[in-house]
Parts: structure tokens; C-alpha cells; sequence
């Protein structure tokens, strides 16, 4: 048994086109390829090392017959391509139906005035709309008026922006609360009501801040987290993990204002003695680069992490077991902003392992199922475990 494990989401790195992507009109997206394409090439030694060129074309990054992980790649079970429906999956849900999102119509008017007369405040925006230019168009407005930037995107969430001094983080925070209990209304049940507060003076210098929170719905049913939260494990949360999970099953939670800030974490919490889990979302891949279509600065977050990567491996002990994935595809390149229904990684290392091909699994939940037969848990009903096949 391994003491620890380590479970790392490159939130939103595919790995290229899955059986049902065309179903979401993703046939042909490739996070990874397309970004090293678009850019010329990208260099990440330490996850070409592990194998990560042998899962797809990555221009620059090639394959390897020696590596020093297992490598493989999964399939998404559930309906859908967002954020909480790919964490979800990897402990154990499967979603059949999907989150409700309002991409193009924006919320109905019914849900708006309710919210207006729950919180006391008008609602300008409701629209899908990027997190940067709702700012730079309402922003001013939201000052000068005191009422609340409401927006959504191609994910199941509901947005209010709102500025950290003339409206306050607590009030933020209270509508956000409000707009939770509405949403919970099966005609408005989105996944995450997600507070967006903002700092500056005008539309020129305008910057949303690290105060973000997530208001997310409670999973649908006990995951593996709760199954090592019961049996005494350590469940400890980096970044938007315990709100993706509405702190479900978690012991510890550690909040993140960047993806480095994440893994220096990281580092300090495998300096600790602990026994469990440590479960880190780095969200820049997808809401700074992925959403906002920029090959260049995606290419250069992963650059990034690739390096806090190989720092990161020296803190890792002989009884340690580290696992980096992804919740969903963002393929830069493609149509839109959303998200692309993709293959997703699985990198496999400890330092007493051999390597290996997992091959193509059929559900992101074997993940969890791997965790959970490490650890002697209760195991989900989807997902089979790799743990035999590492060596």
C-alpha cells in the first residue's frame, strides 16, 4: 500500500478526441497537440519523461520507450465536458444528465427578478460573457450603481462579479449564498454559483482578485473522498477542489491564487507526515488560457508546470504514489470558448515503480477506484483499478 497518494488535475488538458467528442461537435479537438502545433513546438521534459508523448502527437514533446511513469489515457463515462462533472467522475459519479447551462439565452427572468428581490440589488449583464471584458463593459456601471454583474459561460455556472470595496466581499458573498438556494430549483440547477470579486477604478485596470467562491452542489451521491474521510484518512484539498465538492469528504483545504502557488503547496504538504490523500485542481490552464483562446500563454503555463514538476519529485518518498490527470479538454484553437470533450492523461509515478502502458481506459473512475482498493475503501460502482498493474 502506498502511505500517499497525490492526485494532480491539469485542469483542461485533453489529450485528443474521444469516441463521443463528435456528439459535442469536438471532433478533431486536441488540447495538447494543438497547442504545441499553434505555438512551434513546446518542450516539457519532465512529462515527456513520464510518457506523455506516447499518448498523443505533441509537437516537441516525443515518445518514449523507456519512461519513468506508467502512461495512459481515459475516456469520460458521463454526460457532459465540464469541470465538476470530470472531478466527479474520478471518485466515483456518473453523471447522466447533464448540468443545465443558459450559454445562449442567458437566465430566465423569472430566476433574475428573485434574485433582485432576495439580495436587494438590480442585475445588470445575464449574459455569457468572458470574466475580462464584463469588467471592462459593466464595471463602471457596477460602481456607480450598485448593482450586480450577473453573467454565465459555456460551463453550468452562475457568475456575480462585484467589486471588493464599494460592494464588499461579505455581500458578494451573501448574494452568492441566495443565488445557491434559487439555482437549487430544478429549472435553474446549475452546478457552481461562482463569486467573481473585482478590484481598480475603471474599465482600464479593472482585475478580478484571488477572493473567488465557489457555491457548488453537493455530489450526488458518497465518493471515494468520503470513503477515506470515514475510514480516517487524510483527505487534503489544493486549489478549487473542496468547493468543486462543496467540501464533501474533505479534511483539509488549501486555497491557490495561481497554478505555481498550487504546487508550492504542494510541496509543503508532502514535507508533512500524513496518511491519504492530497488532491490539487490547477485551474490557469483553463480559466486564464483555455477559455480565453491563448495557445501562447497556455503553452507557456504548462512550460511552467513542467518545471514545479520536476521540483516537486524530490519531496516524494519511496511509499508515495502520483497521479496527474485532467477533468475535460480546452483545445485553444477550437471554435468558441468551451470546453472539448477529449481523452484525458493518466501519469503514473512513484519512485519504487516500473513503467507501463495502462492503455485506454473506459472511465476516468478508475482513478478513484485505484485510490480506493490502495487505501482498503469502499469502492464506487464505476471504474476499475489499475493498482494490480503497476509493478
Amino acid at each position: 500500500m502506498f502511505k500517499r497518494v497525490f492526485l494532480v488535475v491539469m485542469d483542461s488538458v485533453g489529450c485528443g478526441t474521444a469516441p463521443l467528442s463528435h456528439l459535442y461537435n469536438d471532433d478533431g479537438a486536441n488540447t495538447i497537440s494543438h497547442i504545441a502545433e499553434a505555438t512551434g513546438g513546446i518542450t516539457l521534459p519532465t512529462l515527456e519523461s513520464f510518457g506523455y508523448g506516447n499518448l498523443t502527437t505533441i509537437k516537441g514533446v516525443k515518445p518514449v520507450k523507456n519512461s519513468l511513469a506508467y502512461y495512459g489515457k481515459a475516456d469520460e463515462l458521463s454526460t457532459g465536458k465540464d469541470t465538476m462533472t470530470g472531478h466527479f467522475e474520478m471518485v466515483g459519479i456518473h453523471t447522466t444528465k447533464p448540468f443545465m447551462t443558459f450559454t445562449d439565452t442567458g437566465f430566465p427572468k423569472e430566476l433574475i427578478d428573485l434574485l433582485e428581490a432576495k439580495t436587494g440589488h438590480k442585475v445588470i449583464g445575464n449574459k455569457a460573457a468572458s470574466g475580462t471584458e464584463i469588467l471592462k463593459e459593466l464595471g463602471e456601471e457596477h460602481i456607480k450603481t450598485g448593482a450586480m454583474i450577473v453573467y454565465t459561460s459555456a460551463d453550468s455556472v452562475l457568475q456575480i462579479a462585484a467589486h471588493e470595496k464599494y460592494f464588499g466581499l461579505d455581500e458578494l458573498y451573501r448574494c452568492c449564498k441566495i443565488a445557491r438556494e434559487l439555482c437549487l430549483d430544478e429549472r435553474y440547477k446549475v452546478g457552481r454559483i461562482i463569486a467573481r470579486p473585482f478590484i481598480g477604478e475603471n474599465s482600464n485596470d479593472f482585475k478580478r482578485t484571488p477572493n473567488r467562491h465557489d457555491y457548488a452542489l453537493s455530489p450526488a451521491h458518497e465518493t471515494t473522498l468520503d470513503a477515506l474521510k470515514n475510514e480516517g484518512f487524510d483527505v487534503i484539498s489544493i486549489g478549487k477542489i473542496n468547493d468543486i465538492f462543496n467540501t464533501c469528504g474533505i479534511t483539509e483545504a488549501h486555497k491557490t491564487v495561481s497554478n505555481h502557488n498550487g504546487m508550492e503547496i504542494l510541496n509543503q504538504i508532502a514535507e508533512k507526515d500524513f496518511k491519504g490523500l492530497c488532491f490539487l485542481n490547477l485551474v490557469d490552464f483553463d480559466a486564464l488560457y483555455g477559455h480565453r483562446r491563448d495557445p501562447e500563454g497556455y503553452k507557456n503555463c504548462l512550460i511552467e508546470f513542467d518545471n514545479d514538476l520536476k521540483n516537486f519529485l524530490p519531496y516524494l518518498r519511496a511509499d508515495d504514489l502520483l497521479i496527474i490527470t485532467a477533468d475535460h479538454g480546452n483545445d485553444p484553437t477550437w471554435t468558441g470558448t468551451d470546453h472539448t470533450r477529449e481523452y484525458v492523461p493518466i501519469l503514473v509515478y512513484g519512485k519504487a515503480l516500473k513503467n507501463g502502458d495502462l492503455g485506454t481506459r473506459k472511465t476516468f473512475a478508475d482513478i478513484g477506484q485505484t485510490i480506493a482498493e490502495n487505501f482498503g475503501v469502499k469502492k464506487q460502482k464505476i471504474g476499475t483499478s489499475f493498482l494490480g498493474d503497476l509493478k
